[in-house]
């Protein structure tokens, strides 16, 4: 456990605390996620780098996970809404036997600060990563991204369409359902607060039936801290649940058929068979405006496809990011 302390209260995980990057590889989580990963069958190499680290950029510090080896071909990873960069770590542990892989910590998730001004449009947190990246030096990287991740990689894109070398966009596109959405938000807004992590471990459960319990104990460190009271919060910034920040809305943060149909690039849309956010009819109306678009349909999931069906995931993308070779 981390003796890393906010105004909030304690942490539950390890990470990088100053400037310089911590081997994760010697932590008691990273032994966890290797439990995990073993019962799953997620294939990957023995010896593997893997570091936390933290950036400022545009005002606002970040962190971040590398894996892998730093000469070999980059991958950004976007998380989704109410999630971290830790969301992908079996799908990280897995690809950095081959890639550089570097997951972001957006702004107000995960161990990055909270935005001061309380903007979390899709718009500004696109301009984050295209600065994040810049000051890290990652050029022309395959970008995936889940869900909010996956809309602020077509910002992005949308930004400079010549950047990333491939796009993989999880389970989210320019027409989502309302109904998945209202789901979502339910979920985060009554999942806020509570005096022991069992609550939280047992709301996730039937919220999530496809991972098992002893997964979601291994990773609800991630997504909760301790407050000087004993209670346990999220760790995400919960004023925009709450209402307490309102950000007007901004027509920069709309993505249209039109905009990716500009987007010549190797694209993959990977869609959740039982997803509540994107629809077949919209996933292929999707794929259909890329003019390089591909579209896999993974089975037994839902919305959160790479933590839910990993293995299926992970058999999804190996064959597009192998065509990129």
């Amino acid at each position: 456990m981390n003796d890393a302390t906010t105004d909030s209260g304690l942490y539950l995980n390890a990470f990088a605390d100053t400037a310089d990057p911590m081997d994760m590889t010697q932590t008691d989580e990273f032994a966890s996620l290797l439990a995990s990963a073993g019962d799953l069958s997620i294939p990957h190499a023995p010896d593997i780098a893997y570091r936390s680290c933290n950036v400022v950029v545009r005002r606002q510090r970040f962190h971040f996970l590398e894996w892998g080896a730093p000469d070999g071909p980059p991958i950004l990873l976007l998380h989704g809404g109410h999630q971290s960069a830790h969301s992908w770590d079996l799908v990280s542990l897995h690809l950095a036997q081959k890639y550089r892989i570097i997951a972001l910590d957006q702004r107000g998730h995960g161990d990055s600060e909270w935005a001061r001004n309380g903007d979390y449009s899709n718009h500004t947190m696109a301009l984050d990563a295209q600065a994040f990246t810049q000051a890290i030096g990652l050029a022309n990287p395959i970008i995936m991204g889940h869900s909010m991740g996956g809309r602020n990689t077509l910002m992005l894109t949308r930004l400079d369409p010549s950047y990333p070398r491939a796009l993989v966009i999880v389970d989210v596109g320019p027409e989502t359902m309302e109904a998945g959405r209202k789901t979502i938000s339910n979920f985060v807004k009554k999942n806020e607060i509570f005096d022991d992590l069992e609550h939280f471990v047992r709301n996730v459960r039937e919220y999530d039936p496809y991972r098992s319990r002893e997964h979601i104990e291994r990773t609800v460190k991630y997504n909760m801290l301790q407050r000087p009271d004993g209670k346990f919060i999220s760790k995400c910034d919960y004023r925009r649940w709450r209402g307490e920040i309102q950000v007007p809305e901004d027509d920069r943060d709309k993505i249209s058929l039109d905009d990716v149909s500009k987007f010549e690039l190797p694209a993959l849309v990977v869609r959740g068979e039982n997803s509540n956010i994107l629809a077949p009819e919209a996933a292929e109306r999707f794929r259909e405006a890329l003019p390089q678009g591909q579209l896999v349909t993974v089975p037994e999931c839902g919305h959160n496809v790479h933590s839910q069906n990993t293995l299926g995931f992970i058999d999804a993308v190996g064959g597009f990011l192998a065509s990129l070779e």
